[in-house]
């Protein structure tokens, strides 16, 4: 058996092999990762199967409130769907049923997986106008084997399963990779195409040399307008054949005319008459229909007493349609037929899902709801191979009937039945009418819904006030879309939005910053630091003076994640900067030129090279501000060795580099592992990424709850920009530049001073009313005055001490302001009852307003300090449970000096939070009166009605009484804001969150009790502590 000292041997090899240290940094771990995504994968599987079907969220809650906007909004979009679709059947050049087959299935498949409530399902423009080109491509390369049927429903049942597969593997972040301007460019260039395409059955032109082909049942039929053409060939044709309009121009003409003249008319009238604005909307929403049926009754009139004798009519109409479902049955899919439309596909899946995207996005931010994207595409994906079985073509989501959806006041998604209803009653009841329908009619249909999808001149021109670049991406998917064919512009603005996203990527800002000092308005005596570009932007603070850092400290902020495509730009422009504006270290003017580096020109004619250098500053320190960063590979952190390498070069000696805000755990890891953070400045080791040790083996009892764990072994990580340029303009590592200006501040001293002669600490937020007193024999010498404070004298401490007194009472009005402003969420005591009542004892109490106010300042979290609110879990004496809640604006600090009070009084971290439960508590006083029990009584029922779930009494020595009452967590507010209600109660006392023993200890031996009482009181008297409980608490 191997010996504990054999095995602690080999992994001290080990680690000397991969060039571990035997007391590495530490830093998150695969484990911690593995761990987040694992935590309860019971759960997770449970969550994700009932994330499947959304509908049991919401329909056990269904109530006759919801079923009235649902009914109004589904019967609505009922009437508009059904001419919609037959005619975008007619662009996709399939039978019209078939958009009658589509519409009927996405309405109501769709409701049972959606997340949004305002989308509708069916068939749309752009997607008819793709399955068009695809029918036209087959029948081009096969002609005759398949019908256009087939090949449509072939294609939903593919881009379907593809689309259903990306939302449960929960890929729909993919979509976010195309980017507004791109889809709204090949929306409005397919819109273009569209319009082109329909004008030709608008005016009943004949005579194009290319025509599309379908099968319709057994017979061929023939359509004259042509929208495989690009759509410039369109629009010359339809100028070149004016000539041949017929008399359908008559019926397409006038029903365009109108259609617009409705929507005109209704939108005048209802912003004329606001009264009756509901009433003029529904009359637009109606103008689809009525125009069809206006028509129809003329073309039917007209028609039946026109017919040739070879059965022709003198315009085109839809003849006969069949009713019913005539195709119901399993998919048939062809394997031969897959493979002709191999190549169509990707474009028909990105149209399908990024549309569709588009929308339930949209309408989710316009009413307040947020969707799920993934479900979304599960949504459309079971529409589409469901809708196969009934014989519909491709379905995506409606802009048009979607908004319409959400005008009509539609509150769930089973707003669909109703349209699905709407749907079979045309199919079975309204198919011998159809028969008269012109086809005019259902092309000024499409071009009035299509105009729609084409951008308006202000959203394109904030493309441009945005970013120009996006704006030439819109344009180019326009033109593309225009002059050549919608996919062509689809992967034109796909792949120009991918090449800008790398060139973002490889080519990011990054900015060397300078110091600006603000003022507040009403307090110029606050100030806070603000950093801020060097050079100069036009219209970007353009009149502020901004200082520059102390010589020889460089301050850089990098916008961007550091990743390889950008990591020689960081290295570039850091090191060019130090070499452009700091102190060469060795003196060239002795090198000799033969000594030179063959790519050192040396010194021109009659330059003075070492007077230059001279004159510039010697570099110390680099300050990298890491806000903008999050993520960082491999690359850049040897990116940054070979930086910090060239640089040290340069200055010949050591250059610290201090990092600043750093976010992520991993950013962290990375750094550590190349030989940043730590406590050593020197480069002149680690030239290669070093390994790094997992955070656990090191150190687990430095667990807070709320705050990060902060190494003192990484005094070079700074918490804030401020504080990092603190520690390089010092020449100091983090703790140590602390400590420096700290000593560095009168004002800082001077509260360090008082903390001493009184034993209160250095808390100046509520301790300024007796500093007021020495003021004026403050000395601005820096850490000379910490020591002349110990050496006042005996009459000087008396003096102070008259003010013990009144500095409890402010201590303890700081600390009641600071937890009401923390559990009650809000600085505003019109909003905050418990800040309310905290603030008016602190005025009774005679605290200065200064004070006050520098109090709710610290409650925030601090004007530039950050503050952080921290609770710690702490074993005491006789394992006795303690929380201890702190206030902070150094965690690391807080960390350290709350160890150091346990180590002393026997307590050490340890997991203790179960022992305690989350409770409310609110006190109230009453006033002393015959009627007290009554007025108590009352004052109870107020109390349960609130979820209040116990009181206790106190009776005062004036006769009052105070009240105490315990409630859930969550409904502290509530049981506050019932209880400050006037003529409830006096006075509101106190409303804080408390950590409660779940079960009290009692009976505590003697030495157990007093080991506690002089650890609480350690703890109590720190000088960022809050508040303890213990679970040996009443």
């Amino acid at each position: 058996m191997t010996s504990p000292s054999a095995f602690a041997k080999a992994k001290s090899f080990g680690k000397r092999i991969i060039g571990q240290s035997e007391h590495p940094v530490p830093v998150v771990t695969v484990k911690d990762w593995t761990r987040n995504l694992t935590q309860n994968p019971a759960r997770d599987a449970l969550r994700y199967v009932q994330s499947l079907f959304p509908i049991f969220g919401w329909i056990t809650r269904y109530n006759f409130g919801w079923l009235y906007g649902d009914v109004i909004a589904g019967l609505t979009v009922g009437i508009v769907v059904v001419p919609q679709s037959m005619s975008y059947a007619q662009i996709a050049t399939l039978p019209t049923q078939y958009g009658l087959y589509s519409a009927f299935v996405g309405v109501l498949i769709y409701c049972l997986f959606a997340t949004s409530k305002d989308v509708s399902i069916g068939p749309v423009a752009v997607m008819s106008l793709t399955v068009s080109h695809i029918i036209a491509s087959v029948n081009e390369h096969h002609p005759g084997v398949w019908s256009g049927p087939q090949i449509a429903t072939t294609v939903a049942f593919i881009c379907g399963f593809i689309v259903l597969g990306i939302g449960i593997l929960r890929l729909g972040w993919l979509v976010e990779f195309i980017p507004s301007p791109a889809v709204s460019g090949f929306m409005t260039g397919s819109a273009i195409n569209i319009v082109a395409g329909q004008v030709p059955g608008l005016l009943g032109e004949t005579g194009f040399k290319y025509v599309l082909r379908f099968l319709y049942t057994e017979a061929m039929f023939t359509s004259v307008v042509s929208t495989r053409d690009s759509t410039y060939k369109v629009i010359i044709n339809c100028f070149k054949f004016l000539p041949a309009t017929k008399l359908d121009a008559a019926f397409g003409i006038t029903g365009l005319v109108s259609l617009y003249l409705i929507r005109f008319g209704c939108d005048y009238l209802g912003a004329r008459y606001p009264r009756r604005k509901r009433l003029f909307f529904f009359i637009s929403v109606f103008r689809n229909a009525f125009v069809i049926v206006i028509l129809t009754i003329a073309s039917w009139l007209y028609c039946r007493h026109h017919k040739s004798k070879s059965g022709k009519y003198p315009i085109r109409i839809l003849q006969t349609v069949p009713r019913g479902f005539q195709h119901v049955g399993p998919p048939v899919i062809d394997k031969d037929l897959v493979s002709a439309i191999a190549g169509e596909i990707p474009v028909a899946t990105i149209i399908l899902l990024l549309e569709h995207i588009a929308i339930s996005k949209s309408f989710g931010r316009l009413n307040g709801y947020k969707i799920n994207p993934n479900q979304e595409l599960i949504a459309i994906g079971v529409t589409n191979t469901v809708g196969t079985v009934f014989g519909a073509y491709p379905a995506t989501g409606s802009f048009s009937r979607s908004a319409l959806k959400s005008k009509s006041g539609v509150r769930t998604p089973a707003a669909g039945i109703l349209t699905a209803v709407v749907v079979i009653v045309a199919l079975y009841g309204l198919t011998p009418a159809f028969f008269w329908i012109p086809n005019a009619a259902l092309s000024a249909v499409i071009i009035h819904a299509v105009a729609d999808l084409v951008a308006s001149p202000k959203q394109v021109f904030s493309f441009w006030r945005v970013s120009p670049l996006e704006f030439f991406i819109w344009a180019a998917a326009v033109l593309v879309t225009v002059f050549s064919s919608i996919e062509n512009g689809i992967y034109t603005s796909i792949c120009a939005s991918l090449a800008l996203l790398l060139v973002r990527l490889a080519h990011p800002r990054g900015y060397f910053l300078g110091k600006v000092t603000l003022s507040e308005q009403r307090n110029p005596s606050e100030t806070r630091e603000v950093y801020v570009p060097l050079k100069e932007r036009p219209g970007v603070l353009s009149p502020i003076k901004v200082v520059p850092p102390s010589p020889g400290v460089i301050v850089y902020r990098f916008e961007e994640s550091v990743l390889y495509p950008n990591t020689s730009l960081l290295n570039d422009a850091l090191v060019d900067y130090v070499k452009k504006h700091t102190r060469r270290g060795i003196d060239m003017s002795q090198i000799r030129m033969s000594d030179r580096p063959w790519n050192d020109p040396g010194p021109k004619p009659g330059q003075d090279e070492n007077a230059e250098n001279l004159a510039k500053p010697a570099l110390h320190a680099i300050v990298l501000d890491f806000s903008g960063v999050s993520h960082i590979d491999t690359t850049g952190v040897q990116s940054l060795i070979d930086t910090r390498t060239e640089v040290e070069r340069w200055a010949n000696k050591n250059v610290e580099f201090h990092f600043a805000t750093v976010l992520s755990p991993w950013i962290r890891r990375g750094l550590i592992a190349g030989g940043f953070g730590i406590g050593s400045a020197s480069s002149g080791i680690p030239t290669e990424i070093a390994p790094a040790a997992d955070i656990e083996a090191v150190e687990e009892s430095l667990q807070a709850e709320g705050s990060p764990i902060v190494s003192e072994d990484t005094p070079f990580f700074h918490f804030d920009l401020s504080a990092a340029v603190r520690a390089a303009e010092a020449g100091l590592g983090a703790d140590r530049s602390e400590r420096s200006s700290f000593i560095k501040s009168p004002d800082n001293a001077k509260t360090e001073a008082s903390g001493r002669l009184t034993g209160v600490g250095n808390r100046a937020l509520y301790l300024e009313i007796y500093l007021k007193i020495w003021s004026k024999i403050k000395q601005k010498k820096g850490a000379s005055d910490i020591q002349k404070g110990a050496l006042y004298s005996r009459a000087y401490r008396v003096r102070i001490s008259a003010f013990v007194h009144a500095i409890s009472k402010f201590q303890q009005a700081f600390q009641e302001i600071v937890l009401a402003v923390r559990n009650g969420g809000n600085p505003d005591p019109e909003q905050n009852n418990s800040l309310a009542a905290a603030l008016r004892r602190a005025k009774d109490a005679g605290v200065p307003r200064d004070n006050i106010e520098n109090a709710l300042k610290k409650a925030v979290g601090g004007k530039d300090k950050g503050d952080t609110q921290l609770t710690f879990e702490v074993m005491g004496p006789g394992s006795v449970g303690l929380m201890v809640e702190c206030l902070s604006d150094n965690p690391n600090r807080t960390i350290k000096e709350l160890n150091n009070v346990l180590k002393d009084n026997g307590g050490r971290m340890a997991d203790v939070k179960f022992l305690f439960k989350r409770e409310g508590r609110v006190n109230v006083a009453l006033d002393a009166g015959d009627d007290l029990e009554a007025r108590l009584e009352k004052l109870v029922e107020v109390a349960l009605d609130a979820d209040a779930e116990d009181f206790e009494t106190e009776d005062q020595d004036d006769g009052s009484r105070h009240v105490e009452f315990k409630c859930p967590q969550p409904s502290l507010h509530k049981l506050t804001s019932a209880l400050s209600t006037p003529g409830i109660a006096r006075e509101l006392l106190s409303s804080e969150l408390v950590y409660a023993p779940i079960e009290p200890l009692e009976d505590l031996d003697d030495e157990t009790g007093e080991g506690l009482d002089k650890l609480v009181q350690a703890i109590e008297d720190a000088d960022d502590t809050l508040r303890v409980w213990t679970t040996a608490d009443a």
